[in-house]
């Protein structure tokens, strides 16, 4: 019984999310922000008509929804991609990281005086959610120097945002009276075997795929190598994001013969990541909004602003108009799953500390996966018709 329901279950998302993005396209409203809040009514905190059996598919469905993610954004790093706009990408990248982690730290610091709750709440406003972010590009179809630097910033941003909170959670333990240099040497063994892992995936891939069909892998050559980099980065206990960027960068650089490596990927995504959004809505619980608190208020506020302050300053470092570098920190609020994991790591680290520091990234998790698809939008139509302006 509990397949047949959990089969049901599936059957009918898929259909409603037809309904959902026909009514996104009328409101305009992004469908991830509609996602999201459909999984929060049918889920555990509205009326709890998912069955059980579905939740537990969570487990492999989001990580190999966002493995296709990376492996799409790390295909977009391409050698002409990087020459045009690598500088852009890496500068406004390494800008909004800082940023973010400086203002937040600082700021909850001098709020609250506590400089481990602050260093861990540094930490977790780096990361973003590049499966909302990638999303909403994809389905207002913009196109341009914007959305490059955009899809390039999501595809590498969350490598920062591990080694940055690595590094800061290092130094809470010393703050703490702790010496160990655990979590970087971790932090060092995580990003070096991802990127050992994607290249070791990826360069026999770059050669080997692709013949079958002449110019671009089959559904199966695909779907086996993000299942082969999702399932050995979980079995290693690597970053399976970082895993899949890896292997898509090596195969678009490598593999020569390919026209389009990653079209079968683009054609399949759409189920997992409609699940991926729906389970993410039905785990988020808006009543923890409640217990918000100043802290947490104080970490919404500052991240939402440093956002923004960040991408002006890696614009300013990379030669772009101070608009358009505002308008990238805008478009990168959304913040999920990678944030709750970071917070559940410094949970375990700092015990006394954990309550908090659960509440704040819940509750601000909530806030920044409704809201930020919304703010992405507005960014993105902001900079098109800015371009337009120039163009003309």
């Amino acid at each position: 019984m509990d397949e047949a329901l959990t089969l049901l279950a599936i059957g009918a998302l898929f259909l409603a999310s037809i309904a959902i993005d026909a009514l996104g396209r009328r409101v305009h409203v992004p469908r991830v922000t509609l996602l999201v809040l459909f999984g929060v009514a049918i889920g555990p905190p509205g009326l709890d008509l998912l069955p059980t059996a579905l939740a537990g598919t969570d487990d492999a469905v989001a990580p190999t929804a966002l493995t296709m993610v990376a492996f799409l954004l790390g295909g977009r790093l391409k050698p002409d991609t990087l020459r045009a706009h690598g500088r852009e990408i890496m500068a406004l990248s390494v800008a909004v990281v800082l940023t973010s982690a400086v203002s937040v730290g600082a700021g909850i610091w001098l709020l609250t005086g506590d400089s481990v709750l602050a260093l861990m709440l540094a930490g977790l406003a780096a990361a973003t959610d590049p499966a909302a972010t990638h999303e909403v590009i994809r389905s207002v179809g913009a196109k341009g120097r914007f959305a490059t630097n955009l899809l390039g910033i999501v595809a590498i941003d969350d490598a920062w945002g591990i080694l940055l909170f690595s590094l800061l959670m290092l130094l809470a333990e010393v703050v703490m009276g702790g010496s160990t240099p655990e979590p970087f040497f971790r932090a060092l063994v995580e990003l070096g075997g991802s990127v050992a892992l994607g290249a070791a995936i990826g360069l026999p891939a770059a050669y080997l795929t692709g013949r079958l069909k002449p110019g671009e892998p089959t559904l199966m050559e695909a779907l086996g190598l993000v299942f082969l980099c999702t399932g050995l980065s979980i079995y290693l206990g690597l970053p399976f994001l970082l895993t899949g960027m890896v292997c898509g960068i090596v195969i678009v650089h490598f593999a020569r013969h390919h026209d389009r490596p990653f079209h079968e990927i683009e054609r399949i995504e759409w189920p997992f990541m409609l699940l991926l959004f729906v389970m993410a809505g039905a785990s988020l619980d808006p009543g923890s909004l409640g217990g918000l608190g100043l802290a947490g208020a104080a970490y919404i506020s500052l991240r939402a602003g440093s956002r923004i302050l960040g991408g002006w300053i890696g614009g300013a470092i990379a030669g772009l108009p101070g608009r358009e570098g505002r308008l990238v920190g805008l478009a990168l609020m959304p913040q999920a799953g990678v944030a709750i994991g970071m917070a559940l790591i410094a949970g375990e680290h700092f015990p006394d500390k954990a309550e908090t520091i659960l509440a704040v990234t819940i509750a601000s998790t909530v806030v920044f996966e409704v809201i930020g698809p919304l703010i992405t939008v507005i960014a993105l139509k902001q900079a098109a018709r800015r371009s337009h302006r120039e163009a003309g």
